[in-house]
């Protein structure tokens, strides 16, 4: 009979090679991309909520007076009735403001907010 001896290759000792990490230029673009995203996101979060924590400083201080619109009243007439001492352009522009109107066209019977400058009598 004859005898095999196999060669025990495993067990022979070749020093262990450490490389360092090395990113290609699709897994730099992909890290930087990731670590970006937070900080873009809340930026835009930042200037979008900006606006809005503004706008509610001034509406604390606004007083009116309601006036109901009679058939074919404009917002030239009230102007002249509510406030003749006042430039009728200036009213007729702080009452489109007020009410958030779409222009100066007003139904008969709707309610009108007036800023309360204009209806102490100026």
């Amino acid at each position: 009979m004859s005898t095999i001896a196999i060669a025990d290759t495993q067990r022979s000792t070749a020093p262990a090679v450490r490389t360092r990490l090395r990113l290609t230029r699709r897994g730099r673009i992909v890290l930087t991309t990731l670590a970006a995203t937070p900080l873009l996101v809340g930026m835009a979060l930042a200037v979008l909520n900006g606006g809005q924590a503004s706008a509610g400083n001034t509406s604390g201080d606004v007083r009116f007076d309601t006036v109901t619109i009679q058939p074919g009243e404009t917002l030239w007439q009230l102007a002249e009735e509510t406030a003749p001492n006042a430039d009728p352009r200036d009213f007729v522009q702080d009452v489109i403001s007020l009410n958030a109107l779409d222009g100066s066209g007003l139904q008969a019977g709707e309610q009108i907010a007036i800023p309360a400058k204009y209806s102490d009598g100026q």
